[in-house]
């Protein structure tokens, strides 16, 4: 470190970290940053300092890693997502490939399996079917607009700043959804400030604009969903009549009226204003019906290869019955039931439940039942005797992992055969640990449902021991 308080000249960026991170080292220390990449050459300023570790941002280059490419985004390095747009998508996936085998290696203790490569998406830009975008007040100010004496809008309409919940910054152009989310977005934007309709204030909760979700479908269908704090009918009407009215490629309209201090509206009424009251997305000879606030994978394509790798992995025969723990909607329950005798989806939350029911009556599948409960109470109770034992376990829980009673009762119901999905291959490595006390990991596919950031997919095909290959 130099005299100059808080800089370290002239470090070479090693290898990528957690987080979107890379890692560099100097005098001792490990050194986590920002915006880098593997092979930088860089000057680094200090931002935070840990007992066991610094943070920092490249401030200057003396020179720039052959694993770089141009930024797509021109809120990058300032909005949160996408923080790998500054990588070769060909290194992205090597990454996420080695991040999945050390987890496996290091908290699973499970070397000797096949951990085929990673399954790559063919759209890195505009492949999310869901965005949500929030409303402030007193947006995000970039340090060219500090500088500047202009006189500033402060209202803005984007997302979170990372680590300031009430901080918002403004965009003009996301890639992350269809060129329509663009428009939709800047045409309720500049109606709401030329008619002087307040934007929230996220630390003193007051205003009225809080939130606008945009939900799009691969059958060509939009819906839009706009938080607000209180109820005003005329104003509500006001603001989608003119956003369906200009914008006539939306398809469905609902409101939410959100009085609470935090933007969660899971527990709130979504209120249909016009149109349909959902959107349908398609997959194979299936259709999906997704509400307000249903649950469906947010990249479409992706969701069609991870759900085609979690079939075949299974394997199910006509003759078999499948659990499916964690079913949520219950879309991949219907993609593999076809295949099965019958299928079990457990979820505990009740309104997943209903829509699953209506998408299995939707698809005339009713070779499915769905229950709604604790999965560990649910697998202690009498289900063997009432279903029978599952010849096949597909799993897919929350980035926290399963719960160690559902291992248990996992391990007591002895399936022959189980997938495990995961959007956390380091919880996911733990619990096939676990499991490897009945079962033999065979085989992992790690499939990329998010290009440009670090989170990965991973598919686990696990037999039990003593079954044939």
């Amino acid at each position: 470190m130099t005299k100059q308080k808080n800089i370290v000249e002239q470090v070479v960026i090693d290898d990528f970290a957690a987080e979107a991170k890379c890692i560099a080292r100097t005098n001792g220390k490990v050194i986590f940053v920002e915006n880098s990449a593997p092979g930088d050459e860089v000057d680094l300023r200090i931002t935070r300092k840990k007992k066991n570790y610094l943070e920092a941002i490249p401030i200057h280059f003396y020179r720039y890693s052959d694993m770089r490419q141009e930024a797509f985004c021109s809120h990058y390095g300032t909005c949160g997502g996408c923080r790998w747009q500054h990588i070769q998508y060909t290194y992205q996936l090597n990454f996420k490939y080695k991040q999945v085998k050390d987890q496996f290696e290091r908290i699973g203790k499970i070397a000797d399996f096949e951990l085929l490569p990673v399954m790559g998406a063919e759209d890195t830009e505009f492949y999310r079917n869901k965005l949500e975008f929030t409303f402030s007040n007193q947006r995000w100010l970039t340090q060219y607009e500090i500088e500047s004496d202009e006189e500033l809008d402060r209202n803005g309409l984007g997302f979170h700043k990372p680590g300031r919940f009430d901080k918002v910054l403004d965009i003009d152009k996301c890639y992350l959804q269809n060129e329509l989310s663009n428009t939709i977005r800047n045409t309720l934007k500049k109606f709401a400030r030329s008619n002087d309709i307040p934007f929230y204030d996220l630390k003193e909760h007051v205003g009225f604009l809080r939130n606008l979700i945009v939900r799009s479908s691969n059958c060509g269908e939009i819906m839009v969903i706009l938080q607000v704090k209180y109820m005003d009918q005329d104003l509500i009407a006001r603001i989608l009549n003119y956003l369906t009215g200009t914008i006539p490629e939306i398809t469905s309209a609902f409101y939410i009226i959100n009085p609470k201090r935090n933007e969660s509206y899971q527990d709130l009424e979504a209120i249909h204003f016009s149109g349909k009251k959902f959107i349908t997305e398609r997959m194979e000879d299936l259709s999906f019906i997704i509400g307000p606030k249903s649950f469906f994978q947010t990249n479409s394509d992706q969701a069609y290869r991870l759900y085609s790798v979690i079939r075949d992995f299974a394997g199910v025969q006509p003759h078999e019955t499948v659990y499916d723990l964690y079913t949520g909607t219950g879309s991949i329950a219907l993609f593999i039931a076809r295949k099965a005798n019958k299928v079990i989806g457990i979820e505990c939350i009740e309104e997943a439940i209903a829509d699953a029911r209506i998408n299995s009556e939707v698809n005339r599948i009713h070779n499915i039942e769905f229950i709604v409960g604790d999965i560990k109470e649910i697998l202690k109770s009498d289900l063997l005797s009432g279903y029978g034992r599952p010849d096949v376990v597909i799993t897919d829980p929350p980035r926290a992992g399963m719960h160690p009673e559902v291992i248990r009762g996992i391990l007591i119901s002895k399936p022959d055969r189980i997938v495990y999905v995961s959007c956390n291959p380091a919880t996911q490595a733990r619990d096939v640990h676990l499991l490897m006390e009945n079962y033999r990991i065979v085989k992992a596919q790690p499939v990329d449902m998010f290009p440009h950031t670090q989170h990965i997919e991973n598919v686990v095909l696990l037999k039990l021991k003593g079954l044939g290959k």
